[in-house]
């Protein structure tokens, strides 16, 4: 007799199960699955350092891998308080992404950053895994700051008979220091860039936040012809709220900003570039760097130079702060090429109004060059058999340069005496008893060796020392050929495979 409880269709027989692994097993609290994605997430650091100290980190570019990196981070530095890393790779400086772009590009974006500099990373494991997996990074930097946030827009407004500056200020509710803007359609200011609703942040170089509507309203009236301010849309200005991100003018797009900086690329002639470089000290006080006695007709002159330029940058390195000796130096290795960022006085005493480098927005002011012509270097036809000079790169590694120097005795000329096995000297392809003949691009050759020492711990790093073995120098000698670069044989020159800069 067969007893049975509940539903009819108990009185079936139990079917048999049976586990199929191909099937697995249809039951979600038995499922275990893996998460595919890798858990990459980019860290936000925001480095503040003070009035004359740097940021504290290295920038380098390693030719042979992609990405740029963070290296030696000084101890109690702006860059290690805000979490910075050695090894971490650099996505966006200033909340733009420079993963792509230009080594010489991104360290500009970081000098010219100011007293804060704000930089997306991944730590280098993270970024390798990205990287090999394929990862759209554009899109992962996008993600962090959320996809509704738009840079904050630094506008000039230029007044206009009748209409004013075309823009009314309104103070938000219950927010004390915060306003929203109403341009009139058509006018001065929406023309500028500015957007109804559009917050304020930033008026010529001070923040509104501490200001009452009428400190605000006097300023307007006070500024005369123009105005250049800064102005962010509600939904961006919650995303940085939410990062806890101060609105900055580095994260900022320009419209319609004046006094845009040059960038002239010059090819050295047959006189040289044909201008003067002078240290000057304007009325404003200020100490800069100006171009003078623009030959006609001269290199100088044809890439758009004018006399009284202020000189900005030398090949995308900062020259405002450098020794005019420093500068004169840079300009002389480049060799028979240089590319120089200029601005005039007129453009540089507004950006020094408003508080920050014209560099920052150089990207976003100048179009990309099409090209550069390549200089011909003068260059003597050579038997093949004739000695070569070479040109070696050398990057200064924790013992130093990795080699020693030594002369004859009471006579010019300085030659390599030992080079360090594993050494910078000898991976840049140093020999010893190679005679040094330049170094960063001047002669050293009749100078003494003291001299040449001198020339040599100024130098800095990377170091370029043009070589030749003795018994091929001694022939060039006879010979009556002047030994440069123009010399050099492209299979003889030891590429520079990294670059490195300090901030």
């Amino acid at each position: 007799m067969r007893y049975t409880t509940g539903a009819a269709n108990a009185t079936e027989p139990p079917q048999k199960f049976t586990f199929n692994p191909k099937e697995g097993i249809d039951n979600p609290a038995l499922v275990i699955s893996d998460d595919t994605e890798p858990a990459v997430k980019p860290r936000l650091c925001l480095l503040k350092r003070e009035e004359g100290v740097g940021f504290g980190f290295f920038l380098r570019k390693e030719r042979s891998c992609r990405g740029h990196v963070v290296q030696q981070v000084s101890p109690w530095s702006a860059a290690e308080r805000s979490g910075l890393r050695d090894g971490d790779r650099v996505l966006e400086v200033n909340e733009d992404f420079v993963d792509n772009q230009e080594y010489e590009k991104v360290v500009m974006k970081v000098q010219a950053s100011g007293q804060q500099l704000c930089l997306l990373v991944l730590r280098a494991e993270d970024y390798e895994v990205a990287v090999s997996e394929g990862m759209d990074l554009v899109a992962l930097a996008r993600a962090h700051r959320g996809e509704d946030c738009a840079r904050p827009r630094l506008c000039h407004i230029s007044r206009v008979p009748g209409l004013g500056l075309g823009l009314g200020i309104i103070p938000i509710e219950g927010e004390r220091g915060r306003y929203y803007l109403s341009p009139v359609r058509e006018g001065p200011a929406e023309k500028a860039g500015v957007q109804p609703g559009d917050r304020l942040i930033w008026m010529n170089g001070s923040m509104v936040s501490t200001l009452t509507h009428s400190a605000l309203a006097k300023m307007f009236r006070k500024s005369a012809e123009h105005v250049t301010i800064m102005v962010i849309d509600s939904r961006s200005e919650a995303s940085y709220a939410r990062r806890r991100l101060p609105i900055l003018p580095a994260f900022a797009s320009v419209h319609n900003l004046p006094h845009r900086p040059k960038t002239l690329h010059l090819v050295q002639g047959p006189q040289g570039y044909g201008f003067l470089l002078r240290q000057e000290k304007l009325s404003s006080g200020r100490i800069a760097h100006l171009m003078r006695e623009v030959d006609p007709h001269s290199p100088a002159e044809l890439s758009g130079m004018e006399d009284g330029d202020l000189l900005l940058a030398v090949n995308g390195e900062q020259a405002e702060n450098r020794e005019h000796e420093d500068i004169v130096s840079k300009i002389r290795q480049s060799g028979q090429q240089v590319t120089l960022t200029t601005i005039s006085i007129q453009g540089r005493d507004y950006y020094t109004q408003l508080g920050f480098s014209p560099l920052l927005f150089y990207d976003q002011t100048n179009p990309k060059r099409e090209s550069f012509p390549e200089p011909t270097l003068p260059r003597r036809d050579l038997p093949s058999n004739s000695p070569c000079p070479r040109l070696c790169v050398l990057h200064r590694e924790g013992t130093g340069f990795g080699f020693n120097l030594a002369c004859v005795q009471n006579r010019t000329g300085t030659y390599i005496s030992q080079v360090v096995e594993g050494g910078a000297g000898e991976k840049a392809g140093l020999w010893e008893g190679d005679v040094v003949v330049e170094v960063n691009g001047q002669k050293v050759e009749e100078e003494h060796f003291e001299e040449v020492l001198r020339t040599i711990k100024k130098a800095g790093s990377p170091l370029r020392l043009l070589v030749l073995e003795r018994a091929g120098y001694e022939k060039l000698r006879k010979s009556g050929l002047t030994i440069s670069c123009g010399l050099i044989s492209h299979s003889m020159q030891v590429p520079d495979s990294t670059q490195d800069c300090f901030v």
